[in-house]
């Protein structure tokens, strides 16, 4: 037995211009996307992008997960008894400890899980907690690059595919607010499609933080007694971080090559019942 939280999407209001992961389509730009033009100057969403400002700093920074709101993704995957809770949200975590436990219980009681789930789900919380803390005040190396994101996931009837890039730079960036605007462009009407999405950008934006602590700390220790640094890391999970300049140019707008365009479109299915019971047949086996 799976239990599933739902998790509200939140309400945004139409901008004039489309912000994503430090990316700009101009409302002009949408409007002719919209109208089908078929010009490539116009190409659409995936493909055709105009670049924002990014900084040029390669001195490392404090650890931080490049997103407006510092919130740690939380998975939860428990089984009691025969019985099985699974969950993932996000979490502030300058909150204090003692609201775990109140959530936990709070969740339980709202479920109607046995009480010995309070205590696996308030662990489970706390130890992603101090795992998160553990990197907090450590530099690491935001620089000036891109990383592809890519996503893979099944939301109850609705099966997403797609791969964007993200500014590592841009600490302003909103997970949900993409995952708002992708909802509303593909015409998804599921609401917990929007929260998994933006979820599955967060956890990977974190590991890569995680990675560029890692490889600020080998690169300081390496270079130990030089002046100065000279350091491009390499995301290893996310695939290859790519440099703005190398890949865009110094164009302040770009347009996607034909072959790439292909590997950019988002792919969204809606499957029948028959389709999703059998892929969660064949996960339930692989579980085992």
């Amino acid at each position: 037995m799976v239990l599933i939280i739902l998790l509200p999407v939140r309400n945004k209001t139409s901008l004039s211009s489309l912000h994503v992961c430090g990316i700009t389509i101009t409302a002009k730009e949408e409007e002719q996307r919209s109208e089908g033009s078929s010009s490539e100057s116009f190409a659409p969403f995936s493909k055709h992008m105009k670049l924002l400002p990014s900084s040029s700093v390669r001195a490392p920074v404090k650890f931080k997960i490049p997103t407006k709101d510092n919130l740690v993704p939380i998975r939860l995957d428990i089984e009691i008894d025969g019985q099985r809770f699974k969950d993932a949200f996000t979490w502030n975590p300058a909150d204090p400890d003692s609201e775990v436990v109140v959530f936990a219980k709070r969740t339980v009681k709202d479920l109607k899980l046995p009480p010995a789930f309070i205590t696996q789900i308030a662990q489970t919380i706390q130890s992603q907690l101090t795992d998160f803390r553990s990197y907090e005040g450590q530099d690491m190396y935001a620089g000036e690059k891109i990383v592809p994101i890519k996503l893979d996931l099944r939301v109850n009837h609705t099966l997403i595919k797609d791969q964007f890039l993200w500014d590592m730079n841009n600490f302003e960036s909103d997970p949900e607010e993409f995952a708002c605007t992708f909802c509303r462009d593909m015409d998804i009407q599921d609401p917990e499609v929007g929260p998994a999405v933006a979820f599955a950008i967060r956890e990977q934006l974190y590991e890569i933080a995680i990675q560029s602590v890692t490889s600020a700390r080998e690169s300081r220790l390496s270079k130990k007694g030089r002046r100065g640094f000279d350091y491009s890391p390499a995301i290893k999970s996310g695939g290859i971080s790519l440099d703005l300049v190398k890949y865009f140019g110094h164009k302040s707008t770009v347009i996607r090559k034909r072959k790439d365009w292909d590997v950019f479109e988002p792919i969204v299915d809606i499957l029948s019942s028959e389709e999703v019971g059998a892929l969660e047949a064949r996960e339930e086996r692989n579980a085992r």
